[in-house]
């Protein structure tokens, strides 16, 4: 829109002048300024991949104009991709890329090339209805959601925004500043947006607004990419109606929930915290929901969330959150608020923020026990004594679970501290052996005696920390003690989630950054070996 309107008034300007159109002539000039303002806008907004690939498509129309040729709108759109990519290969990581990429091509597909010139409501109803059908493959493919309330969004804000907000913003910023009454287009702008912005939270905030559901397999994403094709033909078309056929194993192919009597784990990639989903054939527990990043921003709705719907997990059966501390609960409150939690068990204080307006939940006390799909569940720590001992530190009450299959068992500890380990060795020693360890306390050395770890006498352990986290963890001493006793060692900075599958023979072990390494990735060689 900037472009254009710098088009237009560098060209009806340069044609007063005859001498500048001697010089040049107007279509050339206007076309360099509608470029310059194109380029001036997109470095004030930030320049992100939408902005590169309208600049590059403007820069394809003036270069066209000053060269006296015509380009097709493929061949523009292909220069705008060339421009994006050249300088940064990585800009299709961005969902940005293929959004904006994608939106322009869909507006292409449905608008250029057509016999018939239709009425520009009806072509503006055509665009809508082009992108809320060709966007849903990306949007279910890269978030796993589509918004159902966004044709009647973009119905009204992208005028508005377009026509209204953007160019009284423009006006008001060029205006002198020292006229305290040249400020009504700024004023009538943020008027404009907060009216908008209230519809758009209204409509946010409507029952089922937003679609979610697993991650689609990519062969069905290509084969809803070709249904939209198949959709958006001309009228005339015959069978468009099997477009709607290909977009249905987006939406139908589930993921393959565990068999019965295997428990399926996920040690998640939080940084320096704790989350580990566990999965069987018909429940779901989340043990720690990771840290708080900032204000805002958690490993709940960051991480957690969008990994257990990519999963096909759209509730939990259980939530334990073992202690207070941010690095285990920063999470909780984004999970809890976007997903239905059967109920909540933890050894925080009854008036923690957390466990307020809770009505499901409940202290985790040492004993507690219950079965899901033929997979045993045991608590074993805390006591119910400790919680009136103020002189337990919050470490030392955290919740210690036991998962078992047959004589299979995954022990979880939290961060228990050598106290508490001691107190485990005294009570519950038959129960600490383990074919995979959870590492108390991400490998502190407060943590992981020797008496422990021969009592748990591991196959696996599982170091969760964040990459050169402040706490040094895991502690180099604690490290060697577990590599003395032949376990195999695996850390959540290096390996990326840890996907376990155990059932009654055993258990498979994936580390998700070796499987899905990307040529880029660095993996550290071990010491002695040869490069």
């Amino acid at each position: 829109m900037l472009a254009s309107l710098g088009f237009a008034l560098t060209y009806w300007l340069w044609r007063r002048s005859v001498r500048l159109t001697l010089f040049l002539p107007a279509r050339k000039a206007a076309a360099l300024a509608a470029l310059l303002v194109a380029l001036c806008y997109a470095l004030l907004s930030g320049f992100a991949v939408p902005a590169q690939r309208t600049v590059y498509m403007v820069g394809a129309v003036a270069f066209a104009l000053w060269l006296n040729r015509n380009f097709s709108l493929g061949q523009m759109l292909s220069i705008a991709l060339l421009g994006v990519l050249i300088p940064d290969p990585w800009a299709v990581l961005s969902p940005g890329f293929w959004l904006s990429f994608g939106a322009v091509a869909l507006i292409l597909y449905v608008t250029a090339y057509r016999l018939k010139q239709a009425h520009w409501l009806e072509e503006y109803g055509k665009v809508q209805w082009a992108m809320t059908i060709g966007l849903i493959p990306m949007s279910l493919g890269l978030f796993q959601q589509v918004s159902l309330v966004s044709p009647i969004a973009n119905a009204f804000a992208i005028p508005l925004v377009s026509l209204i907000v953007v160019p009284l913003a423009l006006l008001g910023a060029v205006l002198p500043s020292d006229f305290s009454h040249w400020d009504a287009p700024l004023w009538l702008a943020h008027s404009v947006m907060n009216w908008t912005m209230q519809l758009l939270e209204w409509l946010n905030d409507l029952p089922q607004a937003v679609w979610t559901q697993h991650a689609p397999p990519a062969w069905s994403i290509v084969a809803g990419m070709l249904g939209v094709l198949v959709i958006l033909l001309p009228r005339g078309y015959p069978a468009r109606w099997l477009g709607f056929l290909l977009l249905l194993p987006m939406f139908l192919n589930t993921p393959e929930p565990p068999a019965l009597n295997t428990v399926r784990l996920t040690v998640f990639d939080v940084g320096q915290g704790l989350a580990v989903g566990v999965q069987t054939r018909h429940h779901t527990l989340l043990y720690d929901t990771g840290p708080d990043f900032s204000d805002g921003a958690d490993s709940g709705n960051r991480i957690l969330i969008p990994s257990l719907r990519a999963m096909g997990i759209n509730q939990l059966d259980g939530l334990i959150l073992t202690h207070d501390d941010t690095d285990h609960t920063g999470g909780a409150a984004s999970v809890m608020q976007a997903m239905p939690v059967g109920w909540v068990s933890s050894s925080l204080p009854d008036d923690h923020p957390l466990l307020q307006q809770l009505t499901n939940k409940q202290r985790c006390i040492t004993g507690q026990a219950w079965q899901w799909d033929g997979v045993q569940f045991d608590i074993l720590h805390p006591d119910a004594a400790s919680y009136s001992k103020e002189s337990i530190s919050k470490n030392n009450r955290g919740c210690v679970l036991r998962i078992s299959i047959g004589n299979r068992h995954i022990l979880l500890t939290a961060d228990i501290e050598k106290e508490s380990e001691q107190q485990l060795l005294d009570e519950h020693a038959d129960k600490l052996p383990a074919e995979l360890l959870i590492v108390p306390h991400h490998g502190s050395k407060t943590s992981s005696t020797d008496e422990f770890i021969t009592a748990v006498h591991p196959e696996y352990a599982v170091f969760t920390v964040g990459y050169l986290n402040r706490f040094g963890h895991p502690k180099q001493e604690v490290v060697q003690r577990y590599a003395l006793s032949g376990v195999e060692l695996m850390r959540s900075d290096e390996d990326g989630a840890i996907l376990v599958e155990m059932d009654a023979q055993g258990l498979q072990i994936e580390h998700y950054r070796k499987t899905h390494n990307h040529y880029w990735t660095h993996f550290p060689q071990a010491e002695g070996q040869a490069p």
